[in-house]
């Protein structure tokens, strides 16, 4: 015959057990922290103080509020029995998490879909109307265009150059200081790179001293100077594809340097006894075995070429046919004040690079699986 012995740990409540003065008191903290979450954001909204003070409150508000929210809410689920306790310790931990995301990113998801569906001012319906100039409108197509160009050059470039990078780098003895030196361009942002590389495309006239880099080597070459972002389209979008894989390549070095250091040793002697030459256990060992975390870095850079946006804005503005849809959405919508049909350029891109971050993120989760 089987007995069971209740065990009761001091400070802590029975089955049947549930705290009320914790549970107040995690109500109430709860409660004072909404409050005070909701006059913080009317006043950071309205404040007319000195940047330096509306930043100093800012984060004295958050992190206490984010502290008062955790406290409060341990104190409510410590309030309830073992049982209970289990069942709501996470929804209570990640429902604010899950708010935020909802107020944050799903709720301006869905008010940017409902006005795509309506004109400019967002007053009249007007069905799909948005959506069938988006498919139709010349300069949209033009965008299209370049994306695809960014999408098949761009991450190609990056994926292939990280990938050799790697693998030479790997049996380098400066292979520290070579990674370094590759990698350093990720610390730049977006923006940053842009304005370095359009100094380092600026043209002046001839006779007339150069300030770009590219143009001084050309000039002191005995040639002319060119206007780089301004040549015949598609190729003038190559020089700004540049940026994008100075950047991106040591983020693909660096995992894929990783990767490669998981590749068994002695697969690598067995196949070179069996007489495989280095090309052979590059591409049918090394590549087959490094697979998955080729696959997850290619999405990862797709993604950022589909909604590349600061290189074209800083660089050219998307003059001179290098219009991005990133920039076509940010024109309309913030320029043009054309509401409807950014919205519908917004959902468009959207909807384009969803099934890439969808399915990078179920290559990590088979990832981590394996």
């Amino acid at each position: 015959m089987k007995t069971t012995t209740e065990v009761n740990i001091p400070g802590s409540t029975t089955s049947s057990e549930v705290s009320l003065p914790r549970m107040l008191v995690g109500l109430v903290i709860l409660g004072i922290t909404g409050v005070v979450f909701w006059l913080g954001f009317r006043f950071l909204r309205d404040s007319t103080a000195p940047q330096l003070i509306t930043a100093l409150i800012a984060i004295i508000w958050g992190v206490g509020g984010v502290a008062a929210l955790f406290t409060g809410a341990n104190m409510l689920v410590e309030s309830f029995s073992g049982d209970w306790q289990r069942r709501i310790q996470p929804y209570v931990f990640v429902g604010p998490a899950v708010a935020m995301l909802s107020w944050f990113l799903f709720i301006p998801t869905l008010r940017t879909l409902w006005q795509s569906f309506f004109d400019a001012s967002s007053t009249r319906f007007v069905g799909l109307d948005n959506y069938v100039a988006t498919f139709t409108d010349r300069q949209m197509l033009l965008s299209f265009r370049n994306n695809l160009i960014w999408l098949v050059i761009g991450t190609g470039a990056c994926v292939v150059l990280g990938l050799l990078i790697a693998v030479l780098a790997d049996r380098s003895k400066f292979e520290t200081l070579a990674k370094a030196l590759i990698f350093m361009p990720m610390a730049i942002s977006f923006v940053g790179a842009g304005v370095i590389f359009r100094f380092i495309y600026a043209a002046a006239p001839a006779g007339e001293p150069q300030i770009g880099l590219l143009n001084s080597i050309v000039v002191g070459m005995g040639g002319k100077p060119q206007t780089w972002l301004q040549w015949s389209q598609p190729w003038n979008n190559m020089f700004l594809i540049i940026v994008l894989i100075w950047m991106q390549t040591g983020f693909a070095m660096v995992i894929f340097s990783a990767a490669l250091k998981s590749v068994p040793d002695d697969l690598l002697e067995a196949a070179r006894i069996d007489g495989a030459t280095e090309i052979d256990i590059f591409l049918k060992i090394i590549i087959p075995y490094i697979k998955g975390t080729i696959i997850t870095v290619t999405t990862t850079i797709a993604i950022f070429t589909l909604k590349i946006f600061d290189v074209v804005q800083v660089m050219t503005g998307g003059q001179f046919g290098t219009d991005v849809v990133a920039t076509q959405f940010f024109r309309q919508f913030f320029v043009s004040r054309n509401f409807g049909y950014g919205s519908a350029i917004a959902i468009v891109l959207f909807i384009a690079v969803l099934p890439v971050m969808i399915y990078n993120l179920r290559q990590l989760r088979n990832q981590e699986a394996f």
